[in-house]
Parts: structure tokens; C-alpha cells; sequence
């Protein structure tokens, strides 16, 4: 016995540093499930909540915002991504929590909200809790924002991540949240339960170690994609039917036989000729799905220019461009999810992440993308929990993209 008394100290264990509520000293209006996580998320004091689209992230992460500030008599900042701010802060009021925009120095206790780009300009040591919304932007293990936002907040006594697709197989991001919560260094991870195979980051889970690696991943963290996951009841989060039809347009190029497109090789460049070349045909095809479908819509473009020819040919459109005023999208997108006008027309980096478009069950892709977590971000937009209606999504390919060479 002496001897597995000292495997148990061995053990990884994660430190818990945050303090008990009562349960009935939660908002009434949270569901039992996220109940649970707040309150675990609470006790632990550093937590990360990896739960999908539409289970209510955000109202979780306003309520543990709330007590922390409650608790430690200072204020606790959002990070967001550009747009979801004005978004998090109507979800407050629907919950009776009062959000601000950072707009000077001067903070009394509350929660505050910024966008990740503002971060450069804030004093962060002021702030007893931070809370990263859409957290899956510490992926990019030598990105700037990563190191800066697990840098400026090392010291932060109360932090919680959330994001709804933390990949099981990105060792990265699995590593960089457990970096910045302060639970276990990112290489410190990769040492302890993986080996690296050939390549310069190509990693697998020891086949001893994967049980022990997803407990200790559970010691931290909540990842459910649906309520009964954690033993709860799935009512009212059982989604409606997703539809994916995929609309081949002919063209007269052919340039080559056997490959995905009609060059020798794929990449970026010929990815970006190839969408010249076919655009006319496949935007055309975009008017006519928006005229023969009704209701809310969005137009998921690649390139500047199809946005151009597209809001020549479309009524009661709006497009959001990367050149666009911080101001300007966050209005128009917030419009959009308000019905103001009916067609939105953007960009996988300017709103796949954090925007809840219920209102909306058609989407429109007439540019194929390699990155399968931003398609999967950009359709959970629409489908996701509180979406009442099936969700159709087109997909515009070309008779060139037909053989793909393996």
C-alpha cells in the first residue's frame, strides 16, 4: 500500500482555487446542466467550458463572471472576437447581467467586454477574473495572440476559456489551454502522455496513457455537444434536420484531366485562379438560390471581388469586408441577426466565430474551402440549439472539381 500511496502523489492533479456557491444562488434562468458547469467552473477558479454551439457558452460565462467579480470586489473582463461583443452584452440583458464596453481606464466592479484586438490597450493586471470567448484562438501555438493573451494574464487569479471545437486530436490547442489556466505547460503535456512521430509536429497519445490523459483533461474542463453527456436531459436541445445539397455548375475549361482542379498541383494560387475562372457561373447560381428560397440568408465568399458582383444582382443585401470599420461590422452583423435586411454577405474570418444567427436556415457557399473546422463554424451559425427550423446548406461546385487525384 505504501508503495501506491506514492504512484498517487505521482499524479498530475489540478489544484482547485476558486471557491463554492449554492446552487440556488445561480441565475434561475440557466438550465440545470449549465448550472453544473458553472458552478464546477466556480470551485475550480481556472476551468475551460468545450461545450457546442447553442448551449448557452455565453450565458455560462456572464454568471461565472458575475460571482467572480461579486466575490473578489473587482472588475473581470471578456475577450470576444470582433462583433460578438454587442451580441454578448444583449445576451446579458436578456439574463439581468450588466456587461460594458471598455472605454477608459477607470473600472468599478462589473464585467467588461473588448475585443481580442483591442487587448494591446488594456491594463490587464486590474482585472481579477478574464474570460476568452471563443478561446480556439490559442490554436496557433507561435500566434501572437496566444503569447500575449497567456502572458498578460498570468497572473490573473480567476480565468475560464471557452470555445465550442476543441479538437480531441489538436494536441496545440488541448496544450495551450491547459498553458493558459495555468494547469500544465504545453510541452510539459506532449511529454508526459505523447510521442512524437516523424515530423516536426506530429504527435500521437501513448497507448497506455489515453484514459489517464482524457481524466486529466476532465479535471479542467467541460466538453459536452449535448446535455445528456454530463447526465442531463436532452429536452430542447435536440436539433432539427441539416440539409447539404451540392449544386454542380458546368464549365468549358478543361485544362487537365484527374486533378481537383485544372492545374498540376493545389495551392493557394491555383485555388485563387480557379475561383476566377469560374466565378460569373457560380455567383449566378447564388442569385438564383436567394431568389428561389425566402427568409434570412448568408453568402459565405472567398474573394473581395465576388462580393462585388454579388451586391450588383442582389436586393436587400449587405456584404462585410476585412477593410470594413470595427463599428460597421459589428452593426451590420448584429443587424442581420435582428432581421433588419435579408442577405449577409462575408467571410469565414470575419464571422465564423461566436455570432448566433438562429433567425437564419439558409447558407450559401459558392467557394469551397480545405479548412473543415471553418465550414463547420460557419454552418453552426444557423445550426445550432434554439434553431427552430431545418437548416439547408448549398454547396456551388464545378463539373472541374469532379476528379480528385489521390
Amino acid at each position: 500500500m505504501d508503495y501506491y500511496e506514492f504512484l498517487e502523489t505521482k499524479k498530475k492533479k489540478v489544484i482547485e482555487s476558486g471557491f463554492e456557491v449554492d446552487v440556488n444562488e445561480l441565475n434561475p434562468m440557466l438550465f440545470d446542466f449549465q448550472k453544473y458547469i458553472v458552478k464546477k467552473s466556480l470551485k475550480a477558479g481556472k476551468y475551460a467550458i468545450f461545450a457546442d454551439c447553442g448551449l448557452g457558452k455565453t450565458f455560462m460565462q456572464l454568471e461565472w463572471a458575475k460571482h467572480v467579480s461579486i466575490k473578489t470586489k473587482k472588475p473581470v473582463l471578456i475577450l470576444a472576437p470582433l462583433a460578438v461583443s454587442g451580441q454578448t452584452i444583449n445576451e446579458g440583458k436578456k439574463f439581468n447581467i450588466h456587461i460594458e464596453k471598455i472605454k477608459s481606464d477607470i473600472y468599478q466592479n462589473g464585467i467588461y467586454i473588448t475585443n481580442y484586438e483591442q487587448l494591446d490597450n488594456i491594463d490587464c493586471t486590474i482585472f481579477s477574473g478574464i474570460v476568452l470567448d471563443e478561446s480556439s484562438i490559442l490554436k496557433n501555438f507561435t500566434g501572437k495572440y496566444k503569447n500575449k493573451i497567456i502572458n498578460s494574464f498570468r497572473t490573473t487569479p480567476y480565468k475560464l476559456a471557452c470555445t465550442a471545437t476543441p479538437s480531441p486530436n489538436d494536441l496545440n490547442e488541448i496544450g495551450n489551454h491547459s498553458q493558459f489556466l495555468d494547469i500544465l505547460d504545453a510541452q510539459d503535456m506532449r511529454s508526459k502522455w505523447f510521442v512524437r512521430d516523424e515530423g516536426m509536429n506530429n504527435y500521437r497519445i501513448k497507448g497506455h496513457a489515453k484514459k489517464d490523459f482524457y481524466a486529466w483533461v476532465s479535471s479542467w474542463a467541460s466538453m459536452i455537444t449535448k446535455p445528456s453527456d454530463i447526465g442531463y436531459n436532452d429536452n430542447g436541445f435536440i436539433l432539427p434536420k441539416l440539409h447539404q445539397i451540392q449544386h454542380e455548375i458546368t464549365t468549358d475549361l478543361k485544362l487537365g484531366q484527374g486533378y481537383l482542379f485544372n492545374h498540376m498541383a493545389v495551392n493557394a494560387t491555383n485555388f485563387n485562379q480557379e475561383l476566377r475562372y469560374t466565378q460569373e457561373k457560380r455567383l449566378q447560381k447564388v442569385v438564383e438560390l436567394c431568389e428561389s428560397n425566402e427568409g434570412q440568408i448568408i453568402v459565405w465568399i472567398k474573394q473581395n471581388i465576388e462580393g462585388d458582383w454579388l451586391r450588383k444582382k442582389l436586393k436587400d443585401c449587405r456584404e462585410v469586408k476585412g477593410s470594413d470599420s470595427t463599428d460597421y461590422k459589428e452593426k451590420t452583423l448584429l443587424a442581420f441577426a435582428n432581421n433588419e435586411f435579408r442577405i449577409l454577405i462575408t467571410k469565414a474570418k470575419i464571422a465564423q466565430f461566436g455570432m448566433n444567427f438562429q433567425n437564419c436556415n439558409t447558407q450559401i457557399f459558392p467557394s469551397l474551402d480545405f479548412s473543415f473546422e471553418s465550414y463547420y463554424q460557419q454552418i453552426r451559425r444557423s445550426y445550432r440549439f434554439g434553431q427552430k427550423n431545418e437548416v439547408f446548406i448549398h454547396l456551388i461546385k464545378t463539373d472541374t472539381m469532379e476528379n480528385v487525384k489521390k
